[in-house]
This record gives C-alpha cells, sequence and structure tokens, in this order.
C-alpha cells in the first residue's frame, strides 16, 4: 500500500484549515506557505475537496476556505477519497486480474489478504476524525517545552526567572539599537 504525497498534503491542509477557520476563510496562500505546499497543487486538491462539499469557498476580500461541515464530521477517509487517493493494497486494483500464480477464482494467491487489509486501513481511516487530528494537533502545541528566560529585563537590572513557551515576547533587547542602549 502507498500513500502519496496527493493524500497526505490533503490531510495536512485540512488540519491547517480546521485549525485556522475560527478566525474566519483561510487562504491557500497561508495554507501554502504554512505547510510548504505549492500553492497551485492546494488548488487543485481543495477544488476536488470542494466538489465533495468538505470545504466551501468564500469569495471576495478576506476570502477563503472553511469546513462545509463540522470537523466531527470529516474523517480522514473521506478527505483521501475526494482527493482521489486509491487505498489499494491489491496489484489489480480490486478488479480481481492479478497476475501470477491464481486461485480458482482468478485471482493472485494473496488477493484475499490485500483486499482484507485495503477493507481494514479504510475503516481505520474512516474512525479518524479530523476534529481527532485537530484535538491531537493542539494537545502538541500546548506540549511545547517549557522555557526559563534568565535574561534581565530592560530597565530593572535585576534577573527575573521567566516561564517562556515559544509564542512568548522575549525580554531582552530585540534589536542592535536596544542593545547598545542597555
Amino acid at each position: 500500500m502507498r500513500l502519496t504525497t496527493k493524500g497526505r498534503f490533503a490531510v495536512t491542509a485540512m488540519i491547517d484549515l480546521a485549525l485556522r477557520q475560527e478566525h474566519g476563510p483561510v487562504t491557500l496562500a497561508g495554507i501554502s506557505q504554512r505547510q510548504r505546499i505549492s500553492l497551485s497543487y492546494l488548488e487543485q486538491l481543495f477544488g476536488k475537496l470542494r466538489r465533495h462539499e468538505i470545504v466551501e469557498s468564500v469569495r471576495g476580500p478576506g476570502g477563503g476556505y472553511n469546513l462545509a461541515r463540522r470537523a466531527e464530521e470529516v474523517t480522514v477517509a473521506d478527505i483521501i477519497i475526494a482527493v482521489d487517493e486509491p487505498i489499494d493494497a491489491t496489484q489489480c486494483g480490486g478488479k480481481g486480474t492479478c497476475d501470477g500464480t491464481k486461485d480458482l477464482h482468478g485471482h493472485c494467491m494473496t488477493h484475499e489478504l490485500w483486499s482484507t487489509l485495503n477493507q481494514k486501513m479504510v475503516e481505520y481511516l474512516d474512525s479518524v476524525s479530523l476534529k481527532d487530528l485537530v484535538d491531537q494537533q493542539r494537545q502538541r502545541e500546548g506540549q511545547a517545552s517549557v522555557l526559563r528566560d534568565r535574561r534581565t529585563t530592560a530597565g530593572a537590572g535585576a534577573s527575573e526567572t521567566v516561564t517562556a513557551t515559544p509564542h512568548a515576547v522575549p525580554l531582552g533587547p530585540n534589536s542592535v539599537f536596544n542593545m547598545a542602549r542597555s
């Protein structure tokens, strides 16, 4: 089985969209920049996602994309199937025209094994919602490492210990000019 970049990029872009849509429509240019996915490739993927009514477009200034359904109603299988990503481990593409040694039904000897694997993969991907992935991502972001900032605050003259996360504003000089003043 092989999940190509098409499926991976579609799922990644949908997580990005779901994480940010509470602030309004999300632009493909923003997703492209954050996730390092070609804008033209995203346009193709989102065209397919829109046709499958997973996302909806908002035109005009401040436009972009929103989810067309709630995140808990969209599964990874929905996303992958929408972008035409085949989930197939058989050699015949599920058609039963396998090459190699055949059984009485004209299938290769391992056809049932791979067909069952296909079914299990779809069942698993169908059990994971976009909301599950968003929650998982938010939990990871919340568990960012805690840093201790022991720099002197500007003008205070005394060292202060501050718990900083990656989104915290640094307490020290933030330019060459401020550094010269301190």
